[in-house]
């Protein structure tokens, strides 16, 4: 699977494509649908619904090695997939034979719908209603930063579903929102700093009215879904981390031994040496930790905490790996056609989005002080 992502990437994300999507700011639906063709997309899905039934292993392999090509494209395949996990997991049986082999033929994109205006990291809270009438629910609300909301063509919204529950966490519940449906708009979010090749949008809901078979899992639930995709999504951003860091360095490394300053190539300044090795130190540190982490879901012991480690310092290296190589280019490091100006600002949104490292770090302690959710494995 590494040689097969390795190779497709090799031979259709070329740096043009690169430019142009990240200039033009749209989704690259060619090389989406090239990937689906080549068995890289639905890698997590089960044969019936056109996928290939592997790991988390597997996926972060994938990902690992499009967002080592190039951040931007292979952040774009990446997430245009990974926010199918709660359908996945927690989908009817109806609802995944109607939209997972979408995905999986290249068809489609899924969308997650959780971050609100007034609350961000905060899903503990929530403005979006959805109120019972009838057979169905009316949902009104505004959700935004939602990777996919103007592409996709339908949405998992998280609602508050009960407004009297404590904590209010108890009472939010998951729907399936179709494009189209009278009172459902997105609006496009663009000039963002990085994974530009990546849509992300600003949702309304305004009285839409979605059945009850739109429920993702059991009413009242919809927290615990988002919690256990929160659980594998962080591990996969971790491999697109751990990519972007890993291509970072490739091409510091194939700089410094090219470029020549003071009659010596640049790689002969035992500074610029250390530089890399601390780089290299790092990246293969966050390679195994994010190896760790989807080994612990594939084994049947998914892992918060260590999917929060693996997802923090992989973002963290990404980060330090990225600006190493900005100062080994030194002033075309600065310029968008050597790559890596575009890498450090890719990087950097890994640092933010499913949770920042300080949301992750809150998980990381909570489990070591009181054991919630899930215990640390012993070493």
């Amino acid at each position: 699977m590494q040689r097969k992502a390795q190779e497709f990437a090799k031979r259709e994300i070329t740096r043009e494509k690169a430019a142009r999507y990240e200039v033009e700011e749209e989704f690259p639906w060619d090389i989406y649908r090239k990937a689906a063709e080549n068995g890289l997309i639905g890698v997590r899905f089960n044969l019936e619904y056109g996928g290939q039934g592997y790991g988390v292993i597997e996926h972060c392999l994938i990902v690992e090695e499009l967002c080592r090509r190039d951040s931007t494209i292979g952040s774009a395949l990446m997430l245009a997939e990974v926010q199918a996990i709660p359908l996945m997991k927690h989908g009817s049986m109806s609802q995944r034979k109607k939209y997972l082999p979408r995905i999986a033929s290249g068809r489609s994109v899924a969308a997650i719908a959780i971050t609100e205006p007034n609350h961000g990291s905060d899903i503990l809270k929530l403005s979006t209603t959805a109120t019972k009438v009838g057979d169905g629910w009316i949902i009104n609300g505004v959700k935004t930063l939602i990777t996919n909301g103007d592409i996709a063509d339908f949405v998992m919204v998280l609602c508050q579903t009960d407004p009297n529950v404590e904590p209010s966490y108890r009472g939010q519940t998951m729907f399936i929102v179709e494009r189209g449906v009278e009172g459902f708009n997105a609006v496009s979010i663009k000039g963002k700093m990085g994974i530009r090749a990546t849509s992300i949008a600003e949702l309304s809901f305004e009285n839409v009215h979605v059945p009850s078979d739109a429920l993702v899992g059991d009413v009242n639930k919809g927290f615990y879904v988002v919690m256990d995709f929160f659980d594998e999504s962080r591990v996969v951003i971790a491999a697109q981390a751990v990519g972007i860091a890993q291509g970072a360095l490739d091409r510091a490394v194939a700089y410094a031994k090219s470029r020549y300053q003071f009659g010596q190539r640049v790689a002969d300044f035992q500074a610029v040496q250390h530089q890399l090795a601390d780089v290299a130190i790092q990246v293969e540190a966050a390679r195994l930790l994010t190896y760790k982490a989807a080994w612990a879901i594939d084994a049947g012991k998914p892992n918060p905490a260590l999917a929060s480690m693996a997802k923090a310092y992989a973002a963290k290296v990404a980060v330090e790996a990225a600006s190493t190589a900005l100062k080994v280019f030194g002033g075309y490091g600065c310029i968008a056609k050597y790559e890596v100006e575009r890498y450090y600002r890719d990087a950097r949104v890994t640092d933010i989005y499913e949770g920042t490292r300080e949301i992750q770090k809150n998980m990381i302690a909570k489990t070591l002080l009181y054991g919630r959710r899930k215990e640390l494995p012993t070493y």
